[in-house]
Order: structure tokens, then sequence, then C-alpha cells
């Protein structure tokens, strides 16, 4: 019944309102992808549009395995703003960006040795990897401001700003946009051109993003220190960013195998998989907007040692997390063919797809609590509970229900799926429970 109480508590608009902002981030995120396939799609050759899709989706996976910058960066600041800490504050955003640009800086010296393992896994034909190549080449330059504006986004967020990192995705799709437009089709400048637009706008998003920063401190009345973190603030840090890093890659494991594997079924499997996928992505529009608002909160609650507000955050973001999830089920069940249909009009793909859609009905559901108390986790800082669940929900959630079953093809995997996303949450809930002992999540 305690679950009721934490219900009633006036928590729900506080965390909607820290998650719109964050839902409607992710939701145009996809529109940059859109416009750059619908730019480069409309030159001469196919190998353009080729070669942007394997050099963009290289820099993506870079980037994205990059995200525990933010994610470490939110917790630690959301603690330390509890705790109205800024000298803490200010450590934890310095270290952070040194980490960053080194992480950054590491990709660039890397990013020929990377280049060659691209080629060797793809094996594409020349046309198509000379353009990924120079898509890449240049892309690569923008990871010191992709890096740190991931770090400044969770800061702005762990200060409870959810409006700032909206800001700034916004800004940087619509400078991507335009100099898409201006340097593709009107300087022909082909696949360099997106990737120069791409490089402009993360630099221009950092700019705004540094910013935002400045306002947001001299609207709290801080002033900036430059306080350098000490040895052992500055390796919890690293250990932090270990621990979501070797996670964040588990997961791409995951989903990498159901790709290729998908392949070894067919083209049908590949394209039917490929488009299914996007149901999941969906689905974290909203329930990664909740998980967001929610690491804020638990990090706040951590750092104001509060109990009872951190339990209450919890119960108010499942309850919200249910309901986008049901949501969700409701939607595909009814509207899951007419989005099939709209993301390609291949039949035999089409009634692929069909075939394994009822996966997708219930997946939200089921994926639910994983997306949520990966945000807790992050609000608490315990990363290390986040790396350990990962790799035992991938290991025999994932890849023992795969080879279990091969049997089966297809169906196998989107079992081995939903087993995964089913067991992360599950283990997640079980170690959230244990450290709940005596407030020790609170220690």
């Amino acid at each position: 019944m305690k679950l009721f109480h934490y219900l009633r508590t006036p928590y729900h608009i506080p965390l909607l309102t820290l998650a719109a902002p964050m839902i409607l981030s992710n939701i145009s995120v996809p529109l940059l992808g859109l416009v750059d396939t619908a730019v480069i799609g409309h030159l001469s050759h196919a190998h353009y549009l080729a070669g942007i899709a394997l050099g963009s989706g290289s820099i993506a996976l870079l980037f994205w395995l990059a995200s525990f910058l933010r994610m470490s960066t939110t917790g630690e600041i959301a603690q330390a703003f509890g705790e109205k800490n800024q000298i803490r504050s200010y450590q934890s955003l310095l270290a952070s960006l040194a980490i960053a640009l080194f992480f950054a800086l590491s990709l660039i010296g890397l990013s020929p040795f990377l280049l060659d393992i691209i080629e060797r896994l793809a094996n594409p034909s020349s046309d198509v990897m000379a353009q990924a190549s120079t898509y890449f080449s240049i892309r690569i330059y923008s990871a010191p401001a992709a890096m740190m504006n991931l770090v400044l986004l969770g800061f702005m967020l762990g200060l409870q700003y959810g409006k700032g990192p909206f800001y700034v995705v916004l800004f940087t799709n619509i400078v991507n946009i335009v100099l898409d437009l201006l340097f593709v089709i009107g300087f022909e400048w082909g696949v360099a051109g997106a990737a120069w637009a791409s490089v402009i706008a993360d630099y221009s998003a950092l700019i705004l993003a540094v910013c935002l920063t400045a306002s947001l401190l001299k609207q709290r009345g801080w002033t900036f220190a430059w306080r350098l973190p000490n040895r052992e603030h500055l390796m919890h840090l690293l250990t932090l960013n270990k621990d979501i890093f070797i996670r964040s890659l588990v997961l791409q494991l995951c989903f990498s195998f159901m790709t290729f594997y998908g392949a070894r079924l067919g083209e049908n499997t590949l394209a039917a998989n490929a488009v299914l996928l996007n149901f999941l992505m969906l689905v974290s529009f909203a329930l990664d907007g909740i998980a967001y608002a929610v690491e804020a909160k638990v990090g706040q609650a951590k750092g104001e040692r509060d109990v009872e507000k951190l339990k209450a955050w919890v119960a108010v973001s499942i309850l919200w997390g249910g309901v986008f999830a049901l949501l969700y089920c409701i939607t595909f069940a009814l509207f899951g063919p007419m989005i099939i249909s709209m993301l390609t009009s291949i039949p035999s793909v089409v009634e692929t797809a069909l075939i394994y859609l009822p996966w997708l009905v219930v997946l939200p559901l089921i994926a639910m609590s994983c997306f949520l108390f990966d945000g807790v986790f992050v609000g608490l800082t315990k990363a290390k509970e986040m790396r350990n669940s990962m790799i035992f929900s991938a290991l025999f959630g994932f890849f023992l229900p795969v080879f279990l079953l091969l049997d089966h093809g297809n169906h196998a995997l989107w079992f081995a799926m939903s087993c995964f996303m089913a067991l992360r949450g599950v283990t997640l809930i079980y170690r959230y429970r244990k450290l709940g002992v005596q407030n020790a999540l609170l220690k």
C-alpha cells in the first residue's frame, strides 16, 4: 500500500515538466537522419546514399557509446545539487569535460584504424567505401564538441534544467538541416557537405550549451570557480564512466548481434527486423524521457539524504512509465500494420514484419522497468550494478535463449530480446531492493 501513498504526492507535475523537453528532444533527433537521407538520396548515384549510411552509422555508434559522459555527469551533478555543494558540482563538471576531451581526441587519433575496421566488417564496394571514408574522416572532427555537449547536457539536466538540453538538440538539428541543404544542394559538395554540416552544427551547439550553462549558473546565483577534482574524486568519476561504458558496449553488442544474425536468415528478415527496431526507437522517445527525469530527481534526493523523497520519485516514474508503455502497446496493436507500411512499401518485407509484430506489441511493457531503473541507478551513481545487470542479462537473457532456440529462426531473436529486456528490469529492481535495506541507497 506504500506505493499508493507515494503516488498521492505532488511529484507528478515536476517529473513530467522535466521529462517533456527530453521527450521532445528524442523525437527531434530522427528528423535529422531523415533530412540527411533525403538530401543525399537525391544525388545521382546510389553509392552516395550507401556511403553516408555506412559513415554516419559508424559515427552514430561511436558517439552513442559516449553516452556514458552524459549519464555519469547527470548523476554526479544531481547529487551535488541536492547537497547544495557547488564545489563538488564544478569539480565534477571540469573532470567530466577533461574525460570527454580525452575520449574525443582518442577517437580522432584512432580514426584511420577505425576506418579499416569498418571496411573489414562491412566489406562495401570501393565507391561506397570512398564516400563513407570521406564522411567519416570529416565528421570525426566534431567529436570534441559532441563529447563536451554530452557533459553540458548532463550538467543542465542534473540541475533540473530540462529545457536546456531541448534547446541544444533542437538548435543542432535546425543548423544541420539548413547547412545540409546549403552545402549538398546549393554548393554541390555531396557527402562531404553533409559531413561539414554536422561538424559545424555540433560546434555551434557547443557554443549554445556553454551560453545556456553560464546563464543557468547566473540565474541560480552561482559564481563559477575553477575547482579541480582531487585524486579520489577523479578516480570515482573514471570508474563510474568505465562501468557505464561497458554497460553501453554490451547493450550495443546485443543489438548488433540481432542485425548480423538476422542477415543470415535472409534479406527479408533483415529488412523486417530493421523496420521493427524502429518501434523500439519510438518506445525510447517517452521512456528515455521519463528515465532522464528520474536520473535528476533521484540524484537530487540522494544528495539531500531524503529516503522518502527518493522512493516517491521512483514510484511516480514507475506509474508514468507504465502509462506510456501501455499506450505504446495499444498503439502498436491498433496501428502497427499501418506504421510498418509507412516505413516500407516492399510487399515481402511488410509481410515478414507483420509475422513478428506481436513481439513489439508486448515489448513496451516488458522493457519499461529496464528503461526506468537505468535512470534510477544513474541518479544513484551505482554504475557497477548497471554494468553487472547488463552483462548477466546479455549472457542469460539474450545469448542463451538465442542459441537454445536457433531452430525457431527470427522468433528466437525476438524472444531473446524480450527476455533480455525483462531480465535487465528484474535484476535492477532486485538490486534496488537490496540496496534499500537500512537506507543503503543513500550511502
